[in-house]
């Protein structure tokens, strides 16, 4: 039977398209990457791999099978994660905060679920708020934060953007018309921001935009602001994710440029240090996509 090894060398060349690419990502010499194919194909008794005037290439063979020698790769990758993490004894809590409207939708990435898979021993508790904790303070370990870092002690990479659109409901609409551009704002009833939400960018936004704002009611959070304007109290901006969600919504305003801010995953650089923290971040790093995909859908 085949060295499960060599499944490794044959998932290389694929990716790389040559021995020599393979060999360098492996940390191998050339000559070993080859003799490891020319073996596993000796061993299973199937021509996977073709050389051609541009690469190696997989055989017809190779490219059905390939999906299952990636699955083994997966598994095997996974079995390494959980003997490394029994090994380190990886228990604890990691506190994330962020804005309580992505939580469900972070949830349902299935982002956490492989984590928990990952690292059984560790476990993801949220702490919503629209406000910025402090992480240097240990209010959390870790942030998935819209806008840019103030607090530059803090480490973290940018996710994506978020963009942000003017909202109505259809019933609004029906009963007071739709705004055609950002001046018209100034004829429609809007809701405003207070509290923690006064200093936002959408608040600082929108009395410069509309310097006759007809504020008919103010919230503190992010969630008030959208049932406000779910229940026809007035327009407001929202972020796309949650406006778009709404089928009682409409867009009366495209996207607005000035409103765009970015998604961040954020930590103080002595928590990053240690090993929980550092697990989940490499895991969240190592799927982007994923959180892409709550953030900005």
């Amino acid at each position: 039977m085949f060295d499960w090894d060599d499944l490794r060398h044959l998932v290389a060349v694929s990716r790389q398209g040559s021995t020599l690419a393979a060999a360098k990502t492996l940390g191998v010499n050339q000559s070993t990457v080859h003799r490891r194919l020319v073996d596993l194909e000796k061993a299973i008794g199937l021509t996977l791999m073709t050389r051609q005037p541009s690469g190696y290439r997989l055989t017809e063979l190779g490219e059905a099978l390939i999906d299952h020698v990636l699955a083994v790769e997966t598994a095997v990758r996974t079995l390494e994660q959980q003997i490394r993490a029994l090994k380190l004894d990886l228990t604890g809590v990691i506190r994330l905060t962020c804005p309580e409207p992505t939580v469900p939708r972070i949830a349902a990435t299935g982002l956490l679920d492989r984590f928990h898979e990952r690292y059984p021993g560790l476990r993801v508790e949220f702490v919503t708020s629209d406000r910025y904790l402090d992480l240097g303070r240990g209010e959390a370990d870790v942030a998935f934060r819209s806008g840019d870092p103030v607090d530059d002690t803090l480490v973290g990479r940018k996710i994506c953007d978020s963009v942000w659109a003017v909202y109505a409901s259809k019933s609004y609409v029906q009963r007071h018309g739709r705004p055609a551009r950002i001046a018209d704002l100034a004829d429609h009833a809007l809701i405003g921001f207070d509290g923690i939400m006064e200093n936002h960018r959408v608040a600082k936004w929108l009395p410069v935009a509309v310097p006759n704002a007809r504020i008919v009611s103010r919230n503190d959070s992010m969630l008030g602001t959208l049932s406000a304007v779910k229940a026809g109290v007035g327009i407001a901006p929202l972020p796309t994710t949650l406006g778009d969600a709404e089928d009682v919504l409409i867009q009366v305003i495209p996207p607005v440029e000035e409103l765009t801010r970015s998604w961040y995953l954020l930590t103080s650089p002595h928590v990053r240090r240690t090993a929980r923290v550092a697990a989940f971040v490499d895991h969240v790093l190592e799927d982007v996509p994923a959180l892409r995909k709550a953030l900005i859908g």
